[in-house]
């Protein structure tokens, strides 16, 4: 039997453009119990075929909350933690304290995060990549899929405040 799950976080997707990844996203929020917040404007329109394709025929259960904007977002789910993702430069994800209610922003697949939406989150985050390009290493990935990058983030986030036994 589940247990309920008593820490609850989100995910926020900031201007996303590619609807196929909103929808492996909207589902591995409906996984972990997350809310999914998505930050106006969308590459894509709510109702496209590939998002609900993507994100089977769980879409239509996923706690889903649009916003105009990111200030809008910043106020909907103030006093929460805003944990932006970044391919580099933030706190490694195994060093996170997370704690209930935080949010994790990331940012569109093309560009990320802006500077002044970083500057406005509580601190920054990155999922390392050993296999990551370099100057030593151009046979190296640059970053990691948005909704690969989304799961992993999920998982251990979940995992850290829910002690879940593997």
């Amino acid at each position: 039997m589940d247990k309920k799950i008593i820490n609850k976080l989100s995910i926020a997707l900031y201007e996303p453009r590619i609807p196929q990844n909103t929808g492996n996203i909207g589902r591995t929020c409906l996984a972990f119990d997350f809310d999914l917040h998505l930050i106006l404007p969308l590459g894509f329109e709510i109702n496209n075929k590939r998002l609900k394709r993507a994100g089977l025929d769980y879409w239509k259960y996923i706690n889903l909350e649009l916003h105009e904007s990111f200030a809008h977002y910043s106020k909907f789910i103030n006093p929460s933690r805003i944990i932006g993702f970044s391919k580099e430069g933030g706190i490694p994800l195994s060093k996170i304290e997370f704690q209930s209610n935080d949010s994790l922003l990331f940012g569109r697949e093309d560009l990320g995060l802006p500077s002044h939406v970083k500057n406005k989150c509580d601190f920054m985050a990155t999922i390392p990549m050993p296999g990551k390009s370099n100057s030593k290493n151009d046979n190296g990935v640059r970053s990691l899929n948005l909704s690969v990058a989304c799961g992993i983030a999920s998982f251990c986030s979940f995992n850290c405040l829910n002690h879940v036994e593997h």
